[in-house]
């Protein structure tokens, strides 16, 4: 979060605008929203089993993570999921479905996210783990470890297991 104006440098100042408490500039008036970050999941299945990766580092370092991560500026979320994908497991996708929209925060700052979920099948490259992945795994969909890193990954995948029941 801000705590000075990117534009002027000016400390920022907490105001009430549009019937939210927000911080602005009382310099310049920039005012700083604080939206959420959008960022991607995919939920690759093979047969009833769904592919994790084991994360490398924190938060949450040796939880189990569903592949994904932060949009790039610009970037369409089916794209990020494609290059999330082979950054973290090396494998090609292509999206089949989307799951759905799930909120959550990130980090000890407790950034807002906006988390985009795809279900994707491989479409090539060889499965193994990027370097923010210890390894990757498959797992049945109903024996899923318990260490799911993300509380929007745990809905997610409760989602999953509903869809396909």
């Amino acid at each position: 979060m801000y705590r000075f104006c990117p534009q002027c440098a000016t400390e920022l100042e907490l105001r009430r605008l549009d019937a939210r408490d927000l911080l602005a500039c009382p310099r310049c008036d920039f005012v700083h929203y604080n939206n959420s970050r959008p960022c991607v999941g995919v939920l690759v299945m093979d047969d009833a089993k769904v592919l994790l990766v084991e994360r490398a580092d924190e938060p949450f370092k040796g939880y189990w993570d569903i592949p994904g991560g932060f949009l790039e500026a610009g970037e369409h979320p089916e794209a990020g999921a494609a290059r999330e994908m082979r950054e973290e497991t090396g494998l090609e996708i292509e999206v089949t479905s989307l799951l759905g929209f799930f909120m959550d925060a990130y980090g000890a700052d407790d950034v807002p996210t906006l988390n985009i979920c795809y279900l994707a099948r491989i479409a090539g490259g060889e499965a193994q783990a990027g370097s923010d992945a210890v390894s990757l795994r498959w797992f049945p969909v109903e024996a899923l470890p318990q260490k799911i890193a993300f509380t929007w990954e745990q809905e997610a995948l409760r989602r999953l297991r509903s869809t396909l029941r």
